[in-house]
């Protein structure tokens, strides 16, 4: 299914849920998706690496394959990491990755006229889920405080 960038209305922020020294990529998560799970691609938009590389998965122009019953108008974003050694649950994220998420939730936010509220967790979505395995409200809250140049979008009003 395709779709143009005016049908965007949330961003999904994703963990990998792999360990901190297992650094992977779009190749990697792809083959899990469609070798494993049998899907015809890559489920999220964009996944960031460990050194804070984003690399495009799944074309903007699809409807992608990580919220169950929400993907329509959804875009996904998987950062690698996310669980400890034990497959627990820990923000083990990367300063690179942290600020490779707020540059592109800033151009996704500019792009698709989003306000922050349209950008959520998986958990959010699913009270099961720890993904992503930290706040991601809290995230951006925490970095408009720090003065980025964020622009603050806000349809409310």
């Amino acid at each position: 299914m395709t779709r143009s960038n005016k049908e965007i209305q949330w961003v999904t922020v994703h963990c990998s849920a792999t360990p901190a020294s297992r650094d992977i990529g779009v190749k990697e998560i792809r083959a899990w998706h469609v070798n494993e799970r049998h899907w015809r691609d890559i489920g999220y938009h964009f996944v960031i690496t460990r050194s804070g590389e984003v690399q495009l998965g799944r074309p903007l122009n699809q409807t992608g394959a990580h919220v169950r019953g929400h993907n329509r108008a959804n875009l996904g974003i998987c950062l690698v990491g996310g669980v400890d050694e034990q497959l627990k649950a820990q923000d083990n994220f990367t300063t690179e990755q942290k600020e490779a998420l707020w540059q592109l939730l800033t151009q996704l936010m500019a792009q698709h006229q989003l306000s922050h509220t349209q950008i959520k967790g998986h958990r959010d979505w699913s009270a099961a889920k720890a993904c992503p395995s930290f706040d991601v409200q809290r995230f951006l809250v925490t970095h408009n405080k720090q003065g980025s140049d964020h622009p603050k979008h806000n349809k409310e009003g």
